[in-house]
């Protein structure tokens, strides 16, 4: 497989840098992992912290800097990162309000933010916790117990962090970060595999013509393997899958999130069908997001995710962000 890098035992920490070079408004760390806001730690303010493998760029790093996280940990690709580091994340951006720690339901992921918020306890530091587990596909994983964390992760990293960034404490921005969780379902679909550069042969096996529904970001299986099918179809499958779980009763917002490789010529197709399907149950749509923002390397595909929303919810998603990965409203 013919890919951007130099060798795999270095493409994380390549990528760090040249992050850096263009974000001078990030702090990046690249020996210790650790992506900061440069102004962190901003005083009375709640600390936001995520982290993960690396390779489902811009998720997490891109979405450090104001309105959104105040620091990131990318570990190795699709590797959760330790335990130490997350403690040095959280430590650089404590100001005496607290932190939230932003978790994705992979087995990793939950056992190393967990033993880094008993280092941060040791250490004085008052840690809150969110579990995002979105998935409908499946209930159990190659990766976890219960459901994965996928897209919804987006959208309980921007409320929350426009509520931390409006001074909100931090029960407040712990319960705003739980409700868009439990309001928010995904689907992903998969029409190729994806390749990590440590193994440089896709990760599994997808015949020529058939597609994974239900796909996880890591390759995961998903509920099963149909033939390929139209755009029209596969938004159809996706969108009653997430509505056979979730009945929204206010307006919702709407991800449509590329997989890594599908052109955002096909993602704005879906995306047209995916409100087709919608308007025909009836259920409207408050704000759209099409684009890769949580992806799974070199994958062909895409994921739905809705998040059922309120006015204040609303009016959090729709505050001023300025990170690499989403900006509006600066």
């Amino acid at each position: 497989m013919k890919m951007l890098i130099n060798v795999a035992e270095t493409v994380v920490a390549d990528a760090l840098r040249g992050m850096a070079a263009a974000h001078p408004e990030l702090t990046v760390d690249v020996e210790n992992r650790v992506i900061v806001r440069r102004d962190a730690p901003v005083a009375g303010k709640v600390g936001l912290v995520s982290g993960g493998g690396s390779g489902h760029e811009p998720l997490h790093g891109g979405f450090v800097g104001p309105g959104m996280l105040s620091a990131a940990c990318p570990g190795e690709v699709f590797t959760s990162p330790v335990p130490d580091l997350l403690l040095r994340a959280a430590a650089a951006v404590i100001s005496g309000a607290g932190v939230l720690f932003i978790v994705k339901n992979y087995t990793g992921d939950v056992l190393n933010f967990d033993m880094a918020a008993e280092l941060a306890d040791d250490e004085g530091i008052q840690i809150a916790k969110v579990l995002v587990n979105d998935d409908v596909a499946v209930t159990d994983s190659l990766y976890t117990a219960g459901r994965r964390g996928t897209g919804a992760t987006l959208f309980v990293e921007k409320i929350a962090g426009a509520a931390a960034d409006e001074g909100a404490p931090l029960d407040r921005v712990e319960a705003l970060a739980k409700q868009v969780n439990e309001n928010s379902r995904s689907f992903g679909v998969a029409l190729s595999a994806c390749t990590t550069p440590a193994k440089g042969s896709p990760t599994f096996d997808l015949p020529p013509g058939e597609l994974e529904l239900g796909v996880g970001i890591h390759g995961e299986p998903g509920r099963e393997r149909r033939a390929m099918m139209t755009s029209r179809e596969i938004a159809d499958f996706s969108v009653h899958a997430i509505l056979e779980d979730l009945t929204p009763r206010n307006p919702v917002l709407l991800l449509v999130n590329g997989m890594g490789a599908t052109p955002l010529l096909e993602l704005y197709g879906f995306n047209a069908e995916v409100h087709r399907v919608l308007g025909e149950r009836g259920i409207p749509v408050a704000r759209t997001l099409v684009g890769n923002y949580v992806t799974s390397l070199d994958m062909a595909g895409a994921s739905v995710t809705l998040c059922q929303v309120d006015e204040e919810l609303l009016r959090l998603w729709d505050a001023p962000v300025n990170t690499p990965g989403l900006r509006w409203g600066v």
